[in-house]
C-alpha cells in the first residue's frame, strides 16, 4: 500500500529554507512515508487523533495520516524549538 503525500504550502516553504544537508534528509524521510507512514521513531502527538512527528536531526516533520484515504498531510517542518508553537 502506497500513501499519497500532500505537503501544505507553508511546509513547502519551510522545507525550501532548510540547510542543504538537512534538506536532502528531510526530503528522503518524507518520501519514505509513502511506504511506511509510521516509521520506527515516529511519535503520535498527545491531544491529537492522527498527528505524528518524526525527527530529522534538529528538525521535526509534523504530519497527519488518513488511513481510509491512504493520504499523509505534511503541515509543519521546522526546528524542534519552534515546531510545537
Amino acid at each position: 500500500m502506497r500513501y499519497t503525500i500532500i505537503i501544505k504550502k507553508t511546509a513547502q516553504k519551510q522545507i525550501q529554507k532548510l540547510p542543504k544537508i538537512y534538506f536532502d534528509k528531510v526530503r528522503k524521510t518524507i518520501l519514505s512515508l509513502e511506504n511506511v507512514p509510521r516509521p520506527h521513531g515516529c511519535l503520535k502527538l498527545t491531544g491529537s487523533e492522527n498527528v505524528y512527528r518524526v525527527k530529522v536531526g534538529p528538525y521535526r516533520i509534523v504530519y497527519s495520516i488518513e488511513d481510509k484515504m491512504l493520504t499523509i498531510f505534511i503541515f509543519d517542518v521546522d526546528d524542534r524549538k519552534d515546531v510545537y508553537r
